[in-house]
C-alpha cells in the first residue's frame, strides 16, 4: 500500500510539472510571457497553483530548449528577441527546412501526400488571425498552420531533422506573433501555401525549395517590418 501511495505522489508529481511545463511554454510561444519578462517561481505558482517544484522543473526543461535563460541567483527569463538572432534563426530554419523537403518528395508516399492535402483543406477554412480576430480562432489557425508544414516535411524520414525542425518553428514562432502587433506586409498567404501543395504533389524538388524559401522570406519580411528592424 505505501509503495502504491509513493507512486502515485509521484505521479502527480510528474503531472503537475508537465501541466507547468505546457502552460509556460505555451504562453511563451504565444507572445503572453513577453521576451526577456522575469520568471520567478513564486509568482508563477501563485498564477497557476501547480506547487514551487513543478514550476522550478518545468523551467530548467524549458531551459533546455532555449525559451528560457536561467540567471544567477535571480531566477530566469524568457528568451530575448533581436534582429540578429531572427536572421540567423530564419536561415537556419530555411536550410533545415530544405532538407528535409527534398527527403520529402523522395520518401514520401500516397499516405503523405494525402496528409498534405488534408492539412491545407483544414487550413483553408480558418481565417487568418489579425489584430481584430478572436484568441480561439488565431490559436485554431497557428495549429492547423503548424500542421500544414508538418505535413510537408513529414516524410523525410530523420528524426533529428525532424527534431531540429520542430525546435527552429517554435523559435520562428514567437517571432511571427509580433506580425500582429505591427503594420501587415501584403501577402496571399493562401496562394503560397496551395503552390506549396501543388509542387509537393508534382514531385517537384526544385520547385518546392524556392516556393518554400520565398515563404519563409516573406514572413521574415513581415517580422522585420513590424518591428522596425
Amino acid at each position: 500500500m505505501q509503495e502504491n501511495a509513493v507512486a502515485d505522489e509521484k505521479s502527480d508529481a510528474g503531472s503537475r510539472t508537465e501541466r507547468a511545463y505546457q502552460r509556460l511554454r505555451t504562453e511563451i510561444l504565444r507572445g503572453e510571457l513577453a521576451p526577456g519578462q522575469r520568471l520567478r517561481a513564486a509568482d508563477l505558482d501563485e498564477r497557476f497553483g501547480l506547487g514551487l517544484t513543478p514550476i522550478r522543473e518545468a523551467l530548467v526543461r524549458l531551459g533546455t530548449e532555449g525559451l528560457v535563460l536561467a540567471e544567477s541567483n535571480r531566477g530566469a527569463r524568457v528568451r530575448g528577441i533581436s534582429s540578429q538572432e531572427f536572421a540567423d534563426l530564419m536561415k537556419t530554419r530555411r536550410d533545415i527546412e530544405r532538407l528535409c523537403l527534398v527527403e520529402s518528395i523522395r520518401r514520401g508516399d500516397a499516405r503523405w501526400e494525402a496528409e498534405v492535402i488534408a492539412s491545407l483543406h483544414m487550413l483553408a477554412h480558418v481565417p487568418l488571425p489579425d489584430l481584430g480576430g478572436s484568441a480561439a480562432m488565431s490559436s485554431e489557425w497557428e495549429s492547423q498552420h503548424r500542421r500544414f508544414h508538418e505535413a510537408l516535411v513529414g516524410a523525410c524520414g530523420s528524426e533529428w531533422l525532424l527534431q531540429f525542425w520542430n525546435q527552429l518553428v517554435d523559435h520562428s514562432e514567437r517571432y511571427r506573433k509580433i506580425r500582429l502587433h505591427g503594420p501587415l506586409v501584403a501577402r496571399n498567404v493562401q496562394a503560397e501555401h496551395q503552390a506549396l501543395l501543388d509542387a509537393a504533389l508534382r514531385r517537384d524538388a526544385d520547385a518546392l525549395v524556392a516556393l518554400m524559401e520565398q515563404h519563409l522570406l516573406g514572413t521574415e519580411q513581415a517580422v522585420n517590418t513590424a518591428m522596425g528592424w
